[in-house]
């Protein structure tokens, strides 16, 4: 009889090798990924966990003794280091002429006092909050009076200020929480505002400050991603940051995606993200608890992020996230 002869491992584990190619392929060409369904948004808003595929592919290469599937690792590996590589050095320098932050207090945070009193201790001379209820809204006012006295609240977005603020308005965007409606509590309308617009008054001149809390988004059973109402208010806020005039602008929000999700090119590709150029590490922000995905964005024109980080959790289901710009 003849001794049947293994494949060699050029030829063995050809499974593992095509799986790893094609998730290489993802990571190169995930902008030509249909967004039918905002299935293009999907992939792109978790992109940088796709690379978790690449020790379990690797360790199936290895278990099969494959050269072939090894050697394909290579690619999902570089696309990957080149799309993030960059978040895992630390970027950030000392110094800057301003402390920014942003965040989701949460409708239904529990303890609002708690989570003033945690922000007024950041630090930041200028601090944006979203999804402010008029329940909620007097605790904030309060407990924020001393630190900042100079305030601005449109619906459920506000900003408090060290310096003195001229000119808030809202900007064009609407409150559409679809799917979402009747989980949300009964003194949060579809009628509230959810951007505006303010000047702020530094000794290197005046700083425009976009507050903006972009449409809620759900991946639904049918229909798939739902994400309407937040490209939609991307669309309207794109716009607005185009015809600012200022040449400083720094936008604090909650923008229900990442800067690598497509649908926030209107307002990504006008603007840098602080967290890119000044950050260390992911900076994660949401689910707070176990967070997956940066949708609290930092994002600047005309002024130079010199430091990001995220702050410790409060009472809400978002971090909060600070920055130190310089002009």
């Amino acid at each position: 009889m003849r001794a049947v002869s293994r494949p060699g491992p050029w030829k063995r584990g050809r499974v593992p090798a095509a799986l790893t190619v094609l998730l290489g392929l993802l990571l190169l060409l995930h902008a030509r990924i249909t967004d039918r369904g905002s299935l293009g948004s999907l992939v792109e808003t978790f992109l940088p966990w796709f690379g978790l595929f690449v020790p379990v592919l690797l360790a199936w290469a290895l278990w099969r003794r494959s050269a072939a599937a090894v050697v394909a690792t290579l690619l999902p590996v570089v696309v990957w280091l080149n799309l993030f590589g960059g978040l895992l050095v630390d970027k950030s320098r000392s110094g800057g002429d301003l402390v920014v932050a942003q965040h989701n207090v949460a409708d239904a945070n529990p303890d609002p006092s708690g989570t003033a009193r945690d922000l007024a201790a950041s630090g930041a001379d200028v601090l944006a909050l979203v999804e402010l209820t008029e329940r909620a809204r007097g605790t904030y006012e309060k407990e924020l009076a001393k630190t900042y006295p100079f305030h601005a609240v449109l619906g459920t977005v506000g900003v408090w200020s060290r310096l003195p603020l001229s000119d808030t308005r809202p900007v064009d965007t609407q409150m559409d929480y679809g799917p979402l409606a009747k989980t949300k509590p009964d003194d949060v309308t579809p009628a509230d505002n959810r951007a505006l617009r303010t000047t702020v008054a530094t000794d290197r001149g005046p700083l425009a400050v976009y507050v903006a809390h972009l449409g809620s988004v759900r991946l639904m059973p049918r229909g798939g991603f739902w994400t309407e109402s937040r490209d939609r208010n991307a669309r309207a806020l794109g716009k607005a940051v185009a015809a600012e005039r200022n040449e400083r602008v720094v936008l604090l929000g909650d923008l229900n995606g990442t800067t690598d999700d497509r649908a926030l090119d209107p307002v990504t590709s006008r603007l840098r993200s602080a967290q890119s150029e000044a950050g260390d590490g992911f900076g994660f922000t949401w689910p707070a608890a176990f967070p997956v995905a940066r949708i609290d964005q930092i994002l600047v024109r005309g002024v130079t992020p010199e430091s990001s980080w995220v702050l410790p959790a409060t009472g809400s289901d978002h971090l909060p996230v600070a920055a130190g710009i310089s002009w």
